[in-house]
């Protein structure tokens, strides 16, 4: 260990929060967080016997530590998650076994919604919450949350045993299925990170309820309010409550390049996905405060189906800003399109023909460059103008007519059109940080529009079969998929089981030509 960083060590907080470890090229190597900084970190650098040999070796690499503190362990995990997918440190990849994210899901269109996990969300209706990359603190913390917001992790059934109700982890079902879905959507709430606001106002509560002499309900708000602060001491995941994003070196980056009047809190992604003209959809993903806001995340179906990038790109952003998604949605501070010039032109058309003033620019795939319209990108171009006509070692600013192509990484090469990582030597540059939150945006918006794509793909698949049977209608199609779910379901289902649904003349016709 360096004198430098053991007297860095020395000013640790004992506060929860998220630490970084660097090489000695600045490059962050791991990932982590702590309900207490000051002991994990120093943890690393205690006696050896206990660690494995990739612990060892990470150690070995660790030249300079940084941290972000939190208010409480509670707030730990999803920036946590989130830095990981931003940064994807060697080490966090050597150290962990489960390497795929996880999230909460919640399918609050059920009449009795079910609390649960998963790696692979599903366009299913269902609503997601994450991603979570410690899937074992996730499961602990929702189970204490389970006790200031009961919930069901499997749907009711006649008989079945009510243990769990009985123990207050379920709710009784004869408040209704209404007053449980107001007592999720706190869950989701607390989830989101308005533990504060919640508190309040079950503190609120509590004192109306004992006002009106409803003492046995003022005791349960009690308890409730008592298990939420003991959650600030057991459990841990994150939000974005109480994140300081002044100490997010990308948004102060990013508000330097772009001459940007305030830090950029809310980021829109935007990408289009198709094959060949069919199936055309964009998306937007929102980035707030620096981490995915996957509850903020849309999709756009396009109602023209064209082999034009340039076109749906404008169309979505059209739509994006009508003044309906705008008093819906609120307005971003910066926008990101996948594409070169072409798209950029396109989106800034758009917002022209919208009368809305946005920062907006593209990252283009081929060499990850920041493209920049001189005068009609809405940013204040002076510091680019300026890096343009002096060199700087790091960056490389070349003018292009009245666009800027930007290159934060000379020297790194891409891998492909996506990849999530520049290959690169050992040199860390000025700006890495905003490099990687664009890349993490870019592949955001690229993994959500595929995903859509390929479920309108496979949709359209199953329904053109089904178009060919004669005497089946959209609304048969219609009612086979929802009820069966795939065209696989319709093809194993007896023949009763479908003719109960569309009659037994056309369930004949359907099992004949399946």
């Amino acid at each position: 260990m360096n004198a430098q960083l053991e007297a860095k060590l020395k000013t640790l907080p004992r506060n929860p929060g998220v630490y970084f470890h660097k090489d000695a090229a600045g490059e962050i190597i791991y990932v982590g967080k702590a309900a207490v900084l000051r002991n994990r970190v120093r943890q690393y650098f205690q006696d050896s016997r206990d660690k494995d040999i990739k612990t060892q070796a990470l150690v070995a690499e660790i030249f300079d530590t940084d941290w972000v503190e939190t208010e409480s362990e509670i707030d730990a995990l999803f920036l946590e998650s989130e830095m990981v997918k931003r940064y994807m440190p060697r080490y966090n990849i050597l150290l962990r076994d489960d390497k795929s994210q996880m999230f909460v899901r919640i399918d609050m269109k059920s009449e009795w919604p079910t609390v649960s996990f998963t790696r692979n969300p599903a366009d299913d209706n269902a609503d997601y919450y994450g991603p979570f990359y410690n899937s074992y603190a996730l499961k602990k913390a929702l189970r204490y949350l389970r006790k200031v917001f009961p919930y069901f992790t499997r749907e009711p059934k006649p008989g079945q045993s009510r243990l769990d109700e009985d123990l207050g982890l379920s709710p009784r079902r004869e408040d209704g299925s209404e007053a449980y879905k107001a007592n999720l959507r706190k869950l989701v709430s607390y989830i989101k990170g308005n533990r504060k606001q919640l508190a309040n106002e079950i503190e609120q509560e509590m004192k109306t309820a004992a006002g009106l002499h409803e003492f046995e309900r003022a005791a349960h708000l009690r308890n409730k309010l008592g298990h939420m602060r003991e959650l600030q001491r057991r459990v841990m995941f994150g939000d974005r409550e109480f994140l300081d994003i002044s100490k997010d070196k990308a948004l102060v980056d990013i508000k330097l390049l772009l001459g940007l009047d305030k830090l950029p809190t809310r980021i829109e992604g935007y990408d289009i996905s198709h094959m060949g003209g069919t199936n055309v959809v964009a998306s937007m993903v929102v980035f707030t405060n620096g981490v995915s806001d996957r509850a903020e995340y849309r999709k756009f179906k396009a109602k023209l189906q064209q082999n034009d990038d340039y076109a749906n790109m404008y169309d979505t952003l059209l739509r994006r800003l009508s003044p309906k998604n705008i008093t819906a949605w609120g307005m971003p501070d910066l926008l990101l399109i996948d594409g070169g010039k072409g798209q950029l032109e396109s989106a800034i058309k758009a917002l022209d023909e919208r009368g809305v003033t946005v920062p907006v620019i593209s990252i283009a795939k081929r060499e990850e460059e920041m493209i920049v319209h001189r005068t009609r990108s809405c940013i204040d171009a002076t510091y680019l103008d300026g890096l343009a006509h002096a060199a700087q070692e790091g960056i490389d600013v070349q003018q292009s007519g009245e666009f800027y192509v930007v290159n934060l990484h000379p020297g790194q090469r891409n891998a492909g059109s996506h990849s999530r990582n520049l290959r690169a030597g050992t040199q860390v540059y000025p700006h890495t940080d905003v490099v990687k939150l664009f890349q993490r945006i870019r592949d955001e918006s690229h993994r959500f529009a595929v995903s859509y794509h390929t479920v309108l793909r496979k949709q359209k698949q199953t329904e053109s079969i089904l178009e060919d049977i004669p005497g089946i209608g959209p609304a048969t199609r219609k009612k086979l998929i929802k009820t069966f779910g795939s065209l696989r379901a319709v093809k194993a289902a007896p023949e009763a089981e479908v003719a109960a649904l569309v009659g037994q003349a056309k369930a004949t016709e359907i099992k004949k030509f399946l």
